[in-house]
């Protein structure tokens, strides 16, 4: 799978990926008030047989494929977007933000 890297420039060693160049609209709205701006780093193909460095390959190919992103923060840290503000829409207590 063809996928593109960005960092997040407000929390170190946490990375995105999406499936499509630019493909911020994929992204849960908490999660990008979370994570701030976002600078390009990587265009990589991603697949099975490929070892990530910091990431488990089959969990980020399912993210991908699944809800089109994929966050890897660093070792033993999550970010938590769920108690973060929704400031560009109402929020519908029924609407999954966060995917697992």
């Amino acid at each position: 799978m063809h996928c593109f890297v960005y960092a997040s420039q407000r929390k170190p060693d946490t990375y995105v990926w999406l499936t499509r160049r630019e493909g911020f609209d994929l992204l849960p709205e908490p999660l990008v008030l979370l994570l701030g701006e976002l600078r390009f780093v990587l265009e990589v193909e991603v697949t099975p047989q490929r070892k990530l460095p910091h990431d488990d390959t089959e969990r980020v190919l399912a993210n991908l494929a699944a809800q089109g992103w994929h966050m890897q923060t660093p070792p033993n840290e999550t970010l938590s977007v769920c108690n973060q503000p929704n400031h560009n829409r109402e929020i519908d207590p029924d609407e999954t933000l966060v995917r697992a």
